[in-house]
C-alpha cells in the first residue's frame, strides 16, 4: 500500500447514510493484478442489497455483523496504470472495463485480476457507458442466451424493459431476432420504442397476462410478477425467467424442472465461473464494437454524493443505468 486515494467506505450495514467519502491507502497490485485508475462505477440492486446486509446468507461472504469488505462496486471502467510482476494479458495505458466479486470499485483506484471479468474497451464507447456492461448486459445474456436458449423469430416479452437490465434486454433480444415486447410505465414508451421494441405495453393500461397473448419466453427483469400469473402467457414450451428468486420461485423452478412443460429459471450470474461471465462479456463488447447495443444512462452522480444515488436507485424509478463518476 502507497499514497492516498478518495474512496465510500461502510463501516456498518444499513440505509444509505452509513456510506461515507474517506481518504484510503491506495493499493498495489499482487503479480497476477493490475492497478486501475477508476473513472466511473454504477450503483445496481446487488449494491444496495449489500448495503443493507440482505439477505442475511449474504453476509457469510460480506461479514457476519459488519463488512469485511468496506469498499462495495462490483463494476469499474479505468485506465491501468501499474501491473504485476506476472500480469501478461494488459499493459499501463490500457482502457479496460469489467467486473469483479472482489469488489472495492467505489474508489479511484481498483486492483483486479488479470483473470477476472476484465477486457480493453471499444474505442467507440465512454468510460461512463462501458462501466454497468459487466453487471446488466452478462446478465440478461446469461439468461436470455444461457437460460432460454433464444432463437430467431421468438417471440420474447421484457417486464421491466426501461430499466438497467431491460434496456440491455430488449436489444440483445432483437440482435438474436426476437420479436420483442416491452412493458414499461408511460413516460418510457418511446424510449423503449427506440430502442428496438416491436411492440410496447404500457403496464398503467394494460395487463400483459389478461390481453391473451402467448410468448416464447417472458424475461420479468424487475421480479415484479410470478410464474403463476404469467403461465398461461406462455407459448406450449414457454420459458418463464425472472431476475429476483425468492422463495415461491425457487420452489416453481424445482416443481417446472420435473412436471410440465412450461418452465421457470433463474440464475444468479454474478456466481457462474469467471470464464463463463467473460465468454459472455467479451460477445457484448462485440455488439457495443459494432454499435449493435448502447448503454441507457438515467443519471451521472459523482462518488461524493454516492449515498444520494444509492437513494435514488431504490426509489426504483430510475430509467436504464446510473453511473457514478469517480
Amino acid at each position: 500500500m502507497s499514497a492516498d486515494m478518495k474512496a465510500i467506505e461502510y463501516l456498518q450495514y444499513g440505509e444509505a447514510a452509513v456510506l461515507h467519502l474517506n481518504e484510503v491507502a491506495k493499493p498495489s497490485p499482487k503479480p497476477k493484478e493490475v492497478l486501475i485508475r477508476n473513472h466511473a462505477s454504477t450503483v445496481t440492486a446487488a449494491d444496495i442489497m449489500m448495503r443493507n446486509g440482505k439477505p442475511l446468507i449474504g453476509r457469510l461472504y460480506l461479514g457476519l455483523n459488519k463488512p469485511s469488505r468496506t469498499i462495495l462496486g462490483f463494476e469499474f471502467a479505468g485506465e491501468v496504470v501499474e501491473v504485476g510482476a506476472e500480469v501478461t494479458l494488459f499493459k499501463p495505458g490500457d482502457k479496460v472495463f469489467g467486473g469483479t466479486t472482489t469488489l472495492g470499485c467505489y474508489a479511484e483506484y481498483v486492483c483486479v485480476s488479470e483473470h477476472d471479468v476484465i477486457t480493453t474497451m471499444p474505442a467507440n464507447i465512454s468510460y461512463q457507458e462501458a462501466a454497468p456492461v459487466s453487471g446488466s448486459a452478462i446478465t440478461v445474456l446469461n439468461f436470455l442466451k444461457g437460460l432460454a436458449n433464444i432463437q430467431p423469430n421468438q417471440k420474447v416479452l421484457i417486464n421491466g424493459a426501461s430499466g438497467a437490465l431491460g434496456t440491455y434486454a430488449v436489444q440483445i433480444a432483437k440482435h438474436y431476432g426476437a420479436v420483442v415486447t416491452g412493458v414499461c410505465s408511460t413516460g418510457n414508451v418511446e424510449m423503449v420504442k427506440a430502442l428496438g421494441a416491436d411492440q410496447v405495453i404500457d403496464y398503467t393500461r394494460e395487463d400483459f397476462t389478461k390481453n391473451g397473448v402467448q410468448y416464447d419466453i417472458i424475461f420479468d427483469t424487475v421480479g415484479k410478477r410470478t410464474f403463476g400469473q404469467c403461465k398461461n402467457s406462455l407459448s406450449q414450451d414457454g420459458i418463464y425467467l425472472s431476475a429476483v428468486i425468492d422463495f415461491p420461485f425457487f420452489i416453481h423452478m424445482i416443481w417446472s424442472s420435473i412436471f410440465g412443460r412450461k418452465k421457470a429459471k433463474s440464475s444468479s450470474t454474478g456466481m457462474l465461473p469467471v470464464k463463463a461471465r467473460l465468454a459472455y462479456f467479451l460477445e457484448i463488447k462485440e455488439l457495443l464494437k459494432m454499435g449493435k447495443i448502447k448503454t441507457v444512462i438515467d443519471q451521472h452522480f459523482p462518488l461524493s454524493q454516492l449515498a444520494a444515488a444509492h437513494q435514488y436507485v431504490e426509489k426504483g424509478h430510475k430509467k436504464g443505468n446510473l453511473v457514478i463518476t469517480v
